[in-house]
């Protein structure tokens, strides 16, 4: 079991040169986009899986099964395809063929059912487990292994920080996007795990429509939002987790949420910059450190050239040329 290969890859982390001077402080990229499912997931889910695999005698036929057309879907097949394993990924009839070929041309068996991602997950969980013996349900965020393989990206980061600014350089802040909040909370188990983790500034972004964690924040306890009216479907959890909510009530934690319009034109923005495609649930993050003043009322008047910003560039694949092309279009060229 020691021999089994890893399901994600270490990613680069650059520093950006337009992000730094639009924020004002020396902003880092770490590059999540490019893991071999396209998204930071391949971490979380990967290792989630790994786990699994552990726990059971050597050669044991497990089935894994995910209910997710998107990027935690993705991130399943390629796992499972790595270990040696298969998966059956549950899509709504919603889903689009394309995506259902991409899943069946990396190795999945792709089963459509119902309009809703809760009816296709349901009847996962209901009809399909039941009937299959050694089969494993992957949670898209909510577990403790799906943290800790997120967290793996904290530990690359601080190596390779000191690479651009010494030996002993430390992030002052970290970027991420929150859906169900499976990145969140791994960036908080890294930094908890440091002696001086907590005196990192961590900033959770949303999209107004999925900002089930701000929500929860306001409200001061978890709330299900009643639907996901954003643009930004991939960080379309209409409740976060549990720890995700106990986490933003940290002293070092704020909740940030931008609109679809924001972050969009952030996408646009990273797109002409970089020549990387990302979905507006990254945009998002990208849109929260353009502003200096609102990052600094975020972090403080002390904020400044001095510091060092990581934004975790989490990836996704409901994006490409077509798709930034037309946003250009009714969004505007423009490009600052």
């Amino acid at each position: 079991m020691d021999t089994l290969p890893k399901t994600w890859i270490r990613t680069p982390l650059i520093e950006s040169t337009p992000l730094s001077k639009a924020s004002g402080c020396r902003v880092f990229l770490k590059l999540e986009n490019l893991q071999p499912s396209g998204s930071f997931k391949a971490r979380g889910i990967g290792n989630y899986l790994i786990e699994r695999i552990r726990e059971h005698p050597h050669g044991a036929s497990l089935h894994f099964f995910s209910s997710s057309g998107g990027n935690a879907g993705f991130a399943t097949i390629i796992a499972a395809t790595t270990l040696g394993y298969p998966a059956t990924i549950v899509v709504p009839e919603s889903t689009t063929h394309h995506v259902i070929q991409q899943l069946q041309e990396l190795g999945a068996e792709v089963v459509q059912h119902g309009p809703t991602w809760a009816e296709a997950d349901a009847y996962l969980r209901k009809d399909l487990l039941p009937h299959v013996p050694d089969g494993v349900y992957v949670p898209p965020f909510d577990h403790e292994d799906v943290w800790k393989g997120n967290a793996t990206m904290i530990n690359e980061i601080l190596e390779q920080l000191r690479d651009y600014a010494g030996k002993d350089a430390r992030p002052d802040a970290v970027i991420c996007s929150v859906g169900g909040g499976g990145l969140l909370n791994g960036v908080m188990l890294a930094l908890e795990s440091l002696p001086w983790g907590r005196s990192v500034r961590v900033i959770a972004a949303e999209t107004k429509g999925a900002d089930s964690l701000a929500a929860s924040v306001k409200a001061g306890e978890l709330v299900t939002l009643p639907g996901i009216s954003s643009i930004a479907t991939s960080l379309g959890a209409t409740r976060v987790s549990a720890k995700s909510f106990e986490y933003a009530k940290y002293s070092n934690v704020e909740t940030v949420v931008l609109s679809d319009d924001e972050a969009i034109r952030a996408s646009i923005r990273f797109a002409d910059r970089t020549n990387i495609l990302i979905e507006p649930a990254c945009g998002v993050v990208c849109a929260v450190s353009e502003d200096k003043e609102r990052l600094k009322s975020l972090l403080g008047d002390a904020w400044g050239a001095n510091k060092n910003l990581i934004l975790v560039i989490c990836g996704g694949r409901k994006v490409s040329t077509e798709v930034i092309e037309a946003w250009r279009a009714e969004y505007g060229t423009k490009v600052t």
